[in-house]
């Protein structure tokens, strides 16, 4: 049945409206979110995300705000069009440094910058970092430790063909924190599972203090953080 459900269009999408009653992010970061934007511009920008399960769903709830989603696979751009208000701004398209300028010209001021895209994230939030949103959230990669580190920028990046464990993309922590820093954000909150982190402009946590290992990667795995990055060490890395 669950099977059934998964690939029948129609009864994919009534489960996802029934579930979006109670949809939410992966940790607490709806939480974050709301307390962080009790004041600023009502607009949104996410890439990288499930049509019930984003960073800014509780945001998109809310009549009051304009929102723009993008992600590459076709499907859950289709659900996204199905079941989101209409208001929403909804886009497929695989990121690269190349075609992201879209962004930029989404909204006039941003209040939300969410990234979640398991691969160029590092490179994507220093290309807008400009646009001076006024919340960003972005997944940090735990298995990095806390070495200033980055994957390498790879326009065709998918962090399965790069290593099987799926553990090699993005940032560590540190190494986002020094980026946001270099335009004035600090670090704000980072989720309870380990895995989003969030920056403003009066930002003031210490990194080293909040730094948390993903704690969903861990469970499902059923590896440790020092084991994971034993596994993926010999990979490319850039120190920033």
């Amino acid at each position: 049945m669950r099977q059934i459900v998964k690939e029948n269009d129609a009864f994919r999408r009534i489960y996802y409206r029934i579930q979006m009653l109670r949809a939410r992010a992966q940790s607490d970061e709806t939480k974050i979110i709301d307390y962080l934007t009790a004041s600023g511009p009502q607009t949104f920008v996410e890439f990288g995300f499930h049509p019930i399960q984003f960073n800014c769903i509780s945001l998109a709830k809310k009549p009051t705000w304009q929102g723009l989603l993008v992600d590459g696979n076709s499907r859950q751009i289709s659900d996204a069009i199905a079941i989101l208000p209409s208001r929403l701004k909804i886009v497929r398209k695989f990121l690269t440094l190349e075609n992201i300028d879209f962004i930029r010209r989404a909204f006039q001021k941003i209040g939300v910058l969410s990234i979640d895209v398991d691969g160029n994230d590092y490179w994507f939030l220093r290309e807008l970092l400009e646009t001076r949103p006024a919340v960003i959230c972005i997944e940090y990669n735990s298995t990095f430790g806390r070495e200033p580190v980055t994957v390498p920028y790879d326009p065709t990046f998918d962090r399965h063909e790069k290593h099987p464990s799926g553990w090699y993309h993005g940032a560590s922590l540190a190494a986002l924190c020094k980026l946001c820093g270099t335009y004035g954000y600090g670090l704000a909150a980072v989720s309870a599972a380990g895995v989003n982190a969030f920056f403003t402009p009066d930002g003031n946590l210490d990194p080293s203090a909040s730094w948390r290992p993903n704690a969903f990667r861990e469970t499902y795995s059923g590896v440790a953080h020092d084991a994971q990055w034993q596994a993926i060490k010999e990979l490319p890395f850039v120190l920033v």
